[in-house]
């Protein structure tokens, strides 16, 4: 994962650049967000039915390889010239159903690994690897590859990492027990139906998930597409300086993966979980009001310093209160919560265009807290923190 997040870091940054140097209008890499999203939100449930069906290692050197080739293939082109704006919509739309199939593996497998008295260390790990890969190292060295080379360069680079996560998830052997309890009968529509009937029943899951569809529609258009047109545009700056900024929220990411590893989950887990990403939504207004880079900076550390301490949280009540035979598919319907992004990425040239770039980013962010924040306060959601289910779950033993 650390090396692969090296290349997706690289790829935030390759993949901006490319799309604004065809096209420089928010609307092309508007284009290309739909396109690398739409395949996943429309593939995901069945990608976590296939999860739970089987192994789960398999799944995700399957997703990796086909990741591989799709991101390869964008830099063999981008090097010969002959890369165009459709290249590039095919290719990231092969990207995206992979990834509709990684996504659900790689959190369904984690407690296969992982002892359950140790899931909020492992799920900080996690957050500690994710963002000083792909927010700090990885952007860094791809605005230097992107500046100094070329972005061919740096998507071959990419899918290299593809590569290296393959054989490193072929080389993991999960605890026999666990391995086998991914094991699943009956038809993947009935399965499907069991995993929705199960996140019904669980106002913090379907509540969750619904709240993060409404807040991604508002802000994930916004934020990936008209920051580096701010940073490319308004402020005329270069793929170095949108990599430093991107870094800046790597470190942000990074101090809160340390505080929630040293201080665990806390007692009130879902209110943290509400508060922190609230917290965090709001800062994407801070893209619209920031004049200078160090403003941006500073606005994408908050943003990814307050995600990351909500996601380490959501990740350990998950893994800790999911039945094992679901998780596969909860994590599918935790990755279909991102299926409005098609949406999102759509509306949001649209509605620069109308109001402004800066207008769009402050509005997405302070709507976006606004939503978040009043989720918190569906009735049955704070249930699990007031009857202490995340404390009886992590002293559960371990199956034999």
């Amino acid at each position: 994962m650390s090396i692969s997040l090296l290349g997706d870091g690289i790829f935030i940054v390759a993949i901006a650049w490319q799309v604004y140097s065809l096209s420089n209008a928010p609307t092309a890499l508007a284009v290309v967000g739909v396109a690398m999203s739409l395949p996943q939100a429309l593939l995901v449930l069945f990608g976590g039915v296939v999860t739970d069906r089987f192994d789960r290692r398999l799944v995700m050197i399957v997703a990796d390889s086909v990741r591989g080739v799709a991101i390869g293939a964008l830099g063999a082109l981008a090097l010969t010239g002959a890369l165009t704006l459709w290249h590039i919509l095919a290719l990231v739309a092969l990207y995206g159903c992979g990834s509709a199939f990684f996504l659900p593996s790689f959190d369904a497998i984690v407690p296969d690994i992982v002892p359950s008295d140790l899931l909020a260390e492992a799920n900080a790990l996690d957050q500690f690897i994710r963002p000083a890969a792909l927010r700090l190292a990885g952007p860094a060295i791809g605005g230097l590859i992107v500046g100094s080379l070329s972005a061919g360069g740096a998507f071959l680079i990419d899918g290299a990492t593809f590569a290296v996560s393959a054989l490193a998830v072929a080389r993991m052997q999960p605890p026999a027990a666990k391995a086998a309890s991914v094991q699943s009968a009956g038809t993947a529509l009935r399965e499907l139906k069991e995993g929705f009937r199960y996140v019904r029943s669980q106002v913090w899951l379907w509540g969750t998930l619904l709240g993060a569809s409404i807040a991604y529609l508002l802000f994930t258009g916004p934020a990936d597409v008209l920051l580096p047109f701010l940073v490319k545009d308004d402020l005329h700056g270069s793929p170095q300086m949108l990599g430093a900024i991107l870094a800046l929220g790597g470190v942000g990411a990074i101090a809160a993966a340390v505080f929630i590893g040293q201080i665990g989950t806390p007692r009130r887990h879902i209110t943290f979980m509400y508060v922190a990403w609230t917290a965090s939504t709001i800062a994407v207004a801070g893209y619209g009001l920031a004049v200078l880079p160090w403003q941006l900076m500073l606005a994408c550390l908050g943003f990814h310093m307050f995600d990351t301490a909500g996601l380490i949280v959501w990740g350990t009540t998950r893994h800790r209160l999911v039945p094992a035979e679901m998780r596969g598919r909860v994590a599918s319907f935790r990755s279909l919560a991102y299926g409005l992004w098609p949406l999102s990425y759509a509306l949001t040239a649209p509605v620069a265009a109308v109001v402004g770039v800066r207008a769009t980013l402050v509005g997405a962010g302070v709507l976006g807290g606004v939503v978040t924040f009043a989720f918190l306060f569906l009735p049955g959601m704070r249930d699990p923190e007031r009857r202490g289910l995340l404390r009886r779950h992590s002293a559960l033993p371990e199956p034999t």
